[in-house]
């Protein structure tokens, strides 16, 4: 295979420089990176192990190999301009190796953090943001399971224990409802190193992306409301449609974040909103996680946006100027997941996209994933509208063509 990085030539055969990033990761968000990128000319290199992974199929080059395959590493350095990573669980020697000669954003001290969330959380705290209240769980040097168990005894129950690493959509973790039940579910978890968490009474949670460039420039999207099922991101409204007060705080205290880690990139952080009563200037925000990369929520911005979080990425990684954030409609994402490709009683069905697609202010983004699977991310549809009744009637419309027996 020819290498990726090359030159065009202009009419009079002068070499015209093509910036080519790279792409820790092959999964959609690398894929729907790699589109943004070159509609701004760019080339991409995705280092993924998977043969045919969603990346891969919209990449100039793929490059298939462990995320600590350090020949691979030292490929993907040698051919791209700008490296960057589609999820946070790539190894951060892995990121600080390919920054010994290219630029690596965000940097591999920012993924480290986000990728333990006992770091997370006490990252949040070193920042004056809130969290909800936490313990650490984990065996120390010739400790016996007992013994960390009892450092424990103080929390706060019902809880949640979650992996301090490698958990999302859900996975990871598990629901505590007393410290007597504390020891089966750090089993059922391996005993690995865990975060206990305490259940919160939530009145919604907010997501807020932004972008930082290298100059410490920061440019912050609407606040995004968003709704789960099964620990698995369903709906998320963009902008979000509550108080405007609570929302316009969330995306400072993620400013103040991402100024705390000298960030560059495309951030997102997690809010949970709690309060007793139905009036907002009683309301708190606890900061619950953050990913170093595009978010599953900020998908909406492809389509409500003039410049979506990809193309922000992209626009960082190549230091260009970054672009308008401004919601230019309404809209609301639904994700997909491989449910829809079967009815109630298990039996495969297609989801019927001549009557969705034949609605006005739909947009559909399908992954190219080959196998359905319940909950998995299959693609997202976005629905935008200029007025609040109409986008709800759009959705209400769509979520009953999805949920058909």
């Amino acid at each position: 295979m020819p290498d990726p990085l090359v030159h065009r030539m202009d009419v009079n055969h002068n070499p015209i420089k093509i910036i080519t990033i790279g792409v820790m990761g092959g999964g959609q968000l690398g894929r729907m990176l790699a589109h943004a990128a070159q509609r701004l000319g760019m080339r991409v290199v995705v280092l993924d192990p998977q043969l045919e992974c969603p990346a891969a199929q919209a990449a100039d080059h793929h490059i298939q190999a462990a995320y600590d395959d350090n020949d691979a590493l030292d490929e993907l350095a040698r051919i791209c301009d700008a490296i960057t990573t589609e999820f946070e669980n790539v190894p951060a020697p892995s990121l600080l190796r390919l920054a010994q000669s290219k630029p690596v954003r965000p940097s591999a001290k920012a993924v480290a953090i986000a990728q333990d969330r006992l770091e997370e959380k006490l990252f949040f705290q070193q920042q004056g943001i809130d969290t909800a209240r936490f313990w650490a769980l984990e065996r120390h040097l010739a400790e016996s399971a007992q013994e960390a168990l009892d450092r424990c005894r103080e929390a706060v129950f019902p809880a949640i224990l979650k992996t301090r690493r490698l958990g999302y959509d859900g996975k990871g973790q598990l629901p505590v409802e007393s410290f007597e039940q504390l020891a089966s579910a750090w089993d059922a978890l391996s005993q690995v190193a865990c975060l206990l968490e305490e259940r919160l009474s939530l009145r919604f949670e907010l997501s807020v992306i932004l972008v930082r460039d290298q100059t410490g420039q920061v440019a912050v999207y609407p606040a995004i409301e968003n709704r789960h099922r099964n620990g698995i991101l369903e709906r998320s409204d963009f902008p979000a449609p509550r108080d405007r007060e609570v929302t316009e705080k969330a995306r400072d205290l993620a400013a103040q974040v991402a100024s705390g880690l000298d960030y560059e990139g495309v951030l997102c952080l997690e809010f949970f909103v709690v309060g007793q009563t139905d009036d907002p200037s009683g309301w708190r925000l606890l900061a619950n996680e953050m990913a170093p990369r595009p978010h599953n929520s900020g998908h909406v911005t492809i389509d409500a946006c003039a410049v979506s979080q990809f193309e922000q990425q992209a626009r960082v990684l190549a230091g260009l100027p970054m672009g308008d954030c401004e919601a230019k409609s309404k809209a609301c994402l639904l994700n997909l997941l491989g449910d829809h490709w079967f009815d109630q009683q298990g039996r495969w069905r297609e989801p019927d996209w001549q009557r969705l697609l034949a609605i006005e202010g739909l947009h559909l983004h399908l992954y190219g994933k080959r196998q359905a699977k319940p909950g998995r991310k299959m693609g997202h549809i976005s629905v935008c509208a200029t007025s609040q009744s109409t986008l709800d009637e759009r959705v209400a419309y769509v979520i009953s063509l999805l949920e058909r027996s």
